[in-house]
């Protein structure tokens, strides 16, 4: 006997619950992106602040500490670029959730409409292909935010090590 939609149908159900919840999906990466911005701000707060570290009195201690703000100063540059290059990608892979997640919705949805008005037809191999094409929208997505999540995160970590070096050495 092959399988009917009606087999399927609560496969396509959920196939179709989680593509429509696949646009929340951006809260994984979001709060990483958010906090990578932020960390980068107070950096760069912070280093204005050692800049203009009052305590330096004599012209060699200033000149000293003037040295070693430009080193903090070029490695939070460097860094900087780095992740500006990745921004670019970063709103890429962001629109792409949406992408996936909208196609992925109307394939779902779509299933389930069909599957419903077809519960006793027997199902196609085509049927059976879409409905594994909108689980693999759903990784897609999900696999995006992780990777724009663990890549912000880790500037961020980055960032604060080089806050952390400015705190100890400036």
């Amino acid at each position: 006997m092959s399988a009917t939609w009606g087999d399927f149908q609560a496969v396509i159900q959920l196939s179709a619950g989680l593509n429509v919840a696949i646009l929340s999906f951006v809260d994984i990466s979001l709060p990483a992106i958010k906090e990578r911005r932020r960390v980068f701000a107070k950096a760069r707060q912070e280093l204005d602040i050692h800049r203009k570290n009052p305590h330096k009195r004599t012209t060699e201690e200033k000149s000293s500490h003037a040295d070693a703000v430009g080193e903090v100063d070029r490695m939070l540059f460097d860094l900087w670029r780095e992740t500006s290059a990745f921004e670019a990608i970063e709103d890429s892979l962001m629109k792409s959730t949406g992408v996936f997640g909208i196609f992925g919705a109307i394939l779902g949805l779509g299933l389930l409409w069909y599957s419903a008005v077809h519960y006793d037809a027997e199902m196609p191999l085509l049927g059976e292909i879409l409905t594994i094409l909108s689980f693999l929208s759903l990784a897609g997505a999900f696999l995006i935010n992780f990777f724009t999540a663990s890549k912000a995160s880790t500037y961020a970590k980055r960032c604060n090590e080089l806050r952390d070096h400015m705190r100890t050495y400036l």
